[in-house]
């Protein structure tokens, strides 16, 4: 009997640990992002909006070109005060250009971010949704930099975020 008791306790205490372990999974968020069609909308979106101030800043480079030509054409002829004026106005539209640069690229970084936020929370939101359907303990990114993981001891969920994803 107290062997038949032992071997009891054994027996859960050893089917205790084995579900204790849990699984672990590996996901590639970067392949399943690339996939997403809001991704490329968003991309797509970007890029005009990148082509768009490109337009405005040629534009106004273009301006500022022909001002600076047309004033050194007719600067031997005009009056100090008036040079000084011109040099001080294309100075001010060389500054502008600069400023609208600056101003263009954070408005294109701040876009950018936005868009991607909103496709990385919904990507999380699956992993999250199959880690805990799956049962995981823990799902890692394979390009975060982890030094190692090991692809033959836990297992590639990319698929079936995707899937969850509604992507093929």
């Amino acid at each position: 009997m107290k062997k038949l008791i032992i071997c009891a306790i054994c027996a859960i205490c050893g089917f205790t640990t084995a579900n204790a372990q849990g699984k672990f999974g590996h996901v590639n968020t970067q392949e399943i992002i690339q996939v997403m069609p809001e991704y490329n909308k968003a991309k797509t979106e970007i890029d005009a909006l990148q082509a768009q101030y490109e337009a405005d800043l040629k534009s106004m480079q273009d301006e500022l070109q022909k001002k600076g030509e047309a004033f050194d054409k007719e600067q031997a002829s005009l009056p100090d005060n008036i040079k000084q004026r011109r040099q001080q106005e294309l100075q001010d539209m060389y500054t502008k250009i600069q400023q609208s640069y600056q101003d263009n690229q954070q408005a294109l970084q701040k876009a950018s971010q936005e868009k991607m936020q909103v496709i990385t929370t919904k990507v999380l939101d699956a992993i999250k949704a199959v880690g805990q359907e799956g049962g995981y303990v823990i799902i890692n990114e394979v390009n975060a930099g982890i030094p190692y993981i090991s692809t033959t001891l836990s297992t590639d969920v990319t698929a079936a975020v995707k899937t969850k994803l509604g992507l093929k």
